[in-house]
């Protein structure tokens, strides 16, 4: 069975295989083994092929925190803070 129609297939539909199962029950951890599997092949396949060489003991870079508006949050000399608002409160309808 190829990945399009195993993507199209429900946990409470009949199983590919023609056992009369539901697929959940016959082989679905089977097939979501093997899918962990070739998950873990390909990470451990782009980590060999993006792995620093052995010889550096270069750090991985890392990316600068992203600047906050958040005067709460300290570090911005450029906020005003928190402003007390002395506009009357608007209570009612009416006309």
């Amino acid at each position: 069975m190829d990945a399009g129609q195993r993507k199209n297939l429900g946990r409470n539909d009949p199983c590919h295989c023609g056992s009369g199962k539901k697929y959940k029950q016959c082989h679905l951890a089977a097939d979501e083994a093997a899918a962990r599997e070739a998950r873990a092949k390909a990470a451990a396949s782009l980590e060999a092929a993006t792995a620093a060489p052995e010889g550096s003991k270069a750090a991985a870079p890392v990316a600068p925190r992203h600047p906050t508006r958040q005067p709460w949050k300290g570090g911005n000399t450029t906020a005003r803070g928190f402003q007390k608002v002395s506009a009357t409160r608007k209570v009612g309808g009416g006309g």
